[in-house]
């Protein structure tokens, strides 16, 4: 179809390159002499029809900027099919003919259930966490890791002058690479992530023999998911290494704190890489599909397989999952997460081989 008009939001948490996207997005659109709808405040604004037509002034400046100018939030409204029946009635109101939406799975969700109504959508991914499968990178997931080091490097200074244990929680959700990349960056002594079984009493017993040996600062980085969201695993983790080490331990959660500030170059070129794409794979009447940065190249991968390969690589696939791919498919999907099991492996051991 000829596209005359294009919306673009940005939905779930905001990652740091989001405002680079949407830039990206606006940008290439007019180029091509389509009109760009931004709607404010993700698939909620899209129901309550709070939108504003974007001109390449609307986004000057923005590319440095974390956060997202359109706003976010999630909307379970958009689930229901009132909600949904709001969302189209929108898009005829303003003869939005496609849209771009930035975010994670659940955004990507909603990308789906739109082109299943009749608005192709694109999805472009918006997540710190780097917590979809089918991509090797997420937008924001370079400066979050880059906020984390900061942090981090700050705590090893006190911990050195008070001879302590700091244990930090990093946000990531079911995925622990921010707390892996970021434990190895900083030379943790140890780092616990959800992919992999933390020995705990190794931890403890590795820390008694430096602190022999004259060590005195320990940092522990630990990803949100382990023991699950909320469990306390860090906080309870730092209670008992001082109780059986006698070390003195804090326990410090670095929270949202994560999700701001202005995005790295490595977000920005992403994001506009991943922008720019939605847009081009629109223009070739492509849709339900989320843009994908794979072996340092972008490329559309289909939303629904990335759903299940994400499944698949999390362990949650279900009765039926796999019934619309072939064998060679499904061959390819196990291949990956073999892959990508392996490389957290790697980094993992490596990282705890290091730790002295």
């Amino acid at each position: 179809m000829k596209f005359r008009k294009i919306g673009v939001l940005t939905s779930g948490g905001d990652a740091p390159g989001m405002n680079a996207s949407v830039r990206a997005v606006v940008r290439t659109a007019l180029e091509n002499g389509i009109e760009v709808v931004g709607i404010y405040g993700g698939y909620h604004g899209l129901i309550h029809d709070n939108v504003k037509y974007l001109t390449a002034r609307d986004v000057s400046n923005c590319i440095s900027r974390g956060g997202t100018f359109l706003l976010t939030d999630r909307c379970d409204e958009f689930k229901t099919p009132e909600g949904m029946a709001k969302a189209i009635e929108t898009c005829k109101k303003h003869e939005i003919d496609a849209i771009v939406a930035i975010g994670g799975d659940g955004t990507f969700r909603g990308a789906t259930d739109l082109t299943n109504h009749g608005i192709p959508t694109i999805g472009v991914t918006g997540t710190i966490d780097n917590d979809i499968s089918a991509t090797d990178y997420t937008v924001g997931f370079d400066t979050a890791m880059n906020t984390v080091l900061d942090m981090v490097d700050r705590l090893r200074d006190t911990g050195e002058s008070h001879a302590r244990c700091l244990v930090t929680e990093v946000m990531g959700r079911h995925c622990g690479e921010i707390a892996l990349l970021t434990g190895m960056a900083s030379g943790a002594v140890a780092i616990a992530i959800p992919e992999i079984e933390f020995d705990e009493d190794a931890c403890i017993k590795k820390m008694a023999e430096l602190r022999a040996k004259g060590k005195r600062n320990f940092q522990i980085i630990v990803s949100e998911g382990v023991g699950g969201i909320g469990s306390g695993f860090g906080e309870n983790l730092a209670k008992r290494i001082e109780e059986k080490t006698g070390i003195e331990a804090r326990y410090n959660c670095l929270g949202h704190v994560v999700r701001g500030g202005d995005p790295t170059l490595r977000d920005r070129v992403a994001a506009t890489r991943m922008g720019a794409k939605a847009v081009d794979l629109l223009l070739e009447g492509k849709s339900n599909l989320v843009v994908c940065e794979i072996d340092s190249e972008i490329v559309p991968v289909d939303i629904n397989y990335s759903f299940v390969l994400d499944k698949m690589y999390k362990n949650k696939l279900k009765d039926g999952d796999l019934d619309a791919y072939s064998a060679e498919q499904i061959a390819e999907m196990e291949a990956f997460c073999e892959r990508k099991r392996a490389y957290v492996r790697e980094l993992y051991d490596l990282a705890n081989a290091l730790a002295k």
